[in-house]
């Protein structure tokens, strides 16, 4: 358990990092994914802090997922260079990943049709420059990608290869896993991910185009694979922080959740049976992930500022910058005795990436209990 006495200094609200529970998120996935003989890539859109990615770096991690351009050029100019970008790339987007390139990032970056891969090999001749495109792969109908057996992945593969680009390889992202709930079903997603992109790995194989890399994963699907045959690399992301959504999945404990929100008890309606704390959406996110899953935390569940579960109260409301703490089930009506005005609490969020991502700043705690700021990368 953190000592909180440092955290008095703090303004609220406040993301905090526990940085052993962190630690240990880290160590466990590695851990895995070694056992498993895989490289692994961690997704940094979830923190987009260089300290947290590499703590990554430093456990065994090889190489960073990003989301945006805008991170890949703050990862690199932080001296990181293996990155690959999953996002399908829109065309207008072409000249910043050329630039990236030109400076010396390993960028990769992704189609999931043949007309975006055909404009890409058309940009990449125009330019001389040969981009590393990977192909993505939808292996469960969550969102974006080509299906393994459709005849989309050979013309795709074939426009790049043709056009003088690299085909670096597939992947595919289990999104669907985060409708799950046991480790049965999360096996065999695991397993559907897997085998899918694999088999598009082979297709494009068996029509003689490269296809060294096949990349997989999501947190629920990563910790629950089995086995990883004709895989070559996982990513992951919000494993690092969990959250609540992850909690309700089955993947992690509350005792795991690495972020929380500092806040403070600013007022109460005694006759609700709220607390008023000044953590509202625009510290916790909009995000209402739980709502649809077997327990619904409303925008956080409460702890103590020790970090420990208050059980029976979470944050049921929010506006802008007001969050509405209250007991489930009976209104608890000497809810100002026992959250006093000027009480320090932290809030575990729904969706680390979406909480994270209201903040500038991380206060990074450490087991002795002391502070230190990180920096959280900002813009597109």
């Amino acid at each position: 358990m953190n000592t909180p006495s440092h955290l008095a200094t703090l303004d609220t609200p406040a993301a905090l990092i526990d940085l052993p529970r962190m630690q240990h998120n880290i160590d466990r996935m590695q851990a895995h994914m070694n056992a498993l003989s895989t490289r692994f890539r961690p997704h940094v859109k979830t923190t987009k802090c260089t300290p947290v990615v590499r703590a990554q770096l430093a456990a065994g991690a090889q190489g960073i997922t990003v989301s945006t351009l805008k991170e890949a050029e703050q990862f690199f100019a932080d001296g990181i260079t293996d990155i690959l970008y999953a996002v399908g790339m829109a065309q207008h987007r072409l000249p910043q990943a050329l630039a990236l390139r030109r400076k010396g990032c390993d960028l990769k970056i992704i189609t999931d049709s043949p007309a975006s891969a055909a404009a890409i090999a058309e940009f990449g001749r125009v330019h001389g420059e040969v981009f590393d495109v990977w192909i993505e792969i939808d292996t469960d109908g969550h969102r974006s990608g080509i299906k393994p057996d459709e005849a989309a992945l050979l013309e795709a593969g074939g426009a790049l290869h043709a056009g003088g680009m690299r085909l670096g390889g597939v992947l595919t992202h289990a999104g669907s896993s985060y409708e799950l709930d046991t480790p049965e079903a999360l096996a065999a997603m695991a397993e559907q991910e897997r085998a899918g992109c694999v088999r598009a790995a082979e297709r494009l194989r068996a029509a003689g185009l490269p296809c060294p890399v096949v990349s997989v994963g999501s947190t629920p699907t990563a910790l629950h694979a089995q086995q990883l045959d004709g895989v070559t690399e996982v990513r992951a992301g919000v494993y690092v922080f969990f959250d609540l959504v992850m909690k309700n999945i089955g993947v992690c404990t509350t005792s795991d959740i690495a972020l929380s929100v500092l806040t403070t008890v600013i007022g109460h309606q005694p006759d609700k049976g709220w607390a008023i704390v000044d953590a509202g959406w625009m510290a916790m996110s909009r995000d209402r992930g739980t709502q649809k899953q077997k327990r619904d935390y409303g925008y956080g569940q409460v702890c103590g500022v020790d970090g420990e579960p208050i059980e029976g109260y979470v944050l049921s409301g929010a506006n802008q910058e007001h969050g509405i703490l209250s007991r489930e089930g009976t209104p608890d009506t000497d809810i100002a005795t026992r959250f006093p005005i000027g009480t320090q609490l932290r809030i575990l969020p729904n969706h680390a990436c979406a909480t994270g991502a209201q903040f500038p700043q991380y206060h990074a705690l450490a087991q002795d209990g002391t502070l230190a700021t990180w920096s959280r990368f900002h813009g597109w």
